[in-house]
């Protein structure tokens, strides 16, 4: 089987703060075509993400495939709270490199 890894299909792969308790990922397609071989593909859901950052996934309070932005968006509950002592991405900006190695099949 012929694979392909997320970053080579998503334009834009980030991470970001959605407030103090969470961080939310956005996965962003050029094309519809990547868009839809991905979500197709079944490789990224919330039982995966959740196996991904070794979280459970009732961590994960949102997850949704937009159609119209050619985007996979999922949210998870932070460790601790933003800027809480100990927190090494105040941001949430540095969370999302596990995604862009996730192999995506491309062809059988």
């Amino acid at each position: 089987m012929k694979t392909t890894s997320l970053q080579e299909l998503a334009k834009t792969i980030r991470s970001k703060n959605a407030g103090t308790d969470k961080i939310t990922f956005d996965i962003i397609f050029k094309e519809k075509e990547a868009y839809d071989l991905v979500c197709n593909s079944g490789v990224i859901n919330r039982k995966s993400m959740a196996e991904l950052y070794n979280i459970s996934e009732d961590k994960i309070t949102d997850f949704v495939q937009y159609d119209p932005a050619y985007a996979i968006k999922f949210t998870i509950m932070r460790d601790r709270p933003s800027g809480d002592p100990g927190d090494g991405d105040i941001f949430g900006s540095q969370q999302y490199p596990p995604l862009l190695s996730i192999q995506i099949p491309t062809a059988y």
